[in-house]
């Protein structure tokens, strides 16, 4: 283990490690993707894991010099997104339970919900999948006890702490608020993800019409 200015540097595997430190992980990532021999740096919430080449010869030291002038670094540009939500009727798969374990009504739900700014603080469980920070303690209700089989792509769910939004259809197990209809991850793309990590995040409410016209 290696440290760099009150950052910890493991190795978890001959072609990967992890980094922890005081600074956001986005930018961790930023810095240590610029280390030769660095295949990827994936920041999650506390920590960057990082793949390297075994045969570029990567050495902590490394990555610590890149780590020592990460102030002097440009901030990578974040981005600030409206996604237009139905919380409404098939949308809203969980939203009268959410009310119910929070103690609140429905419609102080989704007041909340849109009220917040969020911001994603990293991607990860499956494609264009936004981990959002910022949910008000209220709203803070646990994952879903059976996780369903199949959602829908644009469903916006909560469980605990974080909010999120489905970038693809598959299996689930938070719960389910609303839905929206922006594409929060498309092949098509140059940039497939509609989401890097510190964008911010903001909901709108619309009608069940809206969401069908």
């Amino acid at each position: 283990m290696a440290t760099a200015k009150g950052f910890s540097i493991e190795w978890t595997s001959e072609r990967s490690l992890r980094v922890t430190g005081p600074t956001p992980a986005r930018l961790v990532a930023e810095a240590v993707r610029g280390v030769k021999g660095v295949r990827d740096a994936i920041p999650t919430e506390n920590a960057v894991y990082v793949t390297v080449d075994p045969l570029a010869g990567v050495r902590s030291e490394d990555v610590a010099g890149c780590l020592s002038s990460i102030e002097q670094r440009s901030v990578p540009e974040t981005r600030a997104h409206e996604l237009a939500v139905c919380y409404e009727g098939p949308c809203a798969l969980d939203l009268a339970e959410v009310a119910l374990l929070a103690g609140v009504s429905e419609q102080e739900v989704i007041q909340v919900h849109t009220a917040t700014e969020f911001t994603v603080a990293f991607l990860g469980f499956a494609p264009g999948f936004g981990y959002l920070t910022g949910l008000p303690e209220r709203l803070h209700v646990p994952r879903l006890a059976s996780p369903r089989t199949r959602l829908e792509s644009g469903s916006v769910g909560i469980a605990g702490p974080y909010g999120g939004v489905y970038g693809l259809p598959g299996p689930g197990g938070w719960r389910i608020i609303g839905r929206t209809k922006a594409v929060m991850f498309g092949v098509g793309r140059e940039e497939p993800a509609l989401l890097r990590a510190g964008d911010t995040v903001r909901f709108r409410a619309i009608s069940l019409d809206e969401f069908d016209a």
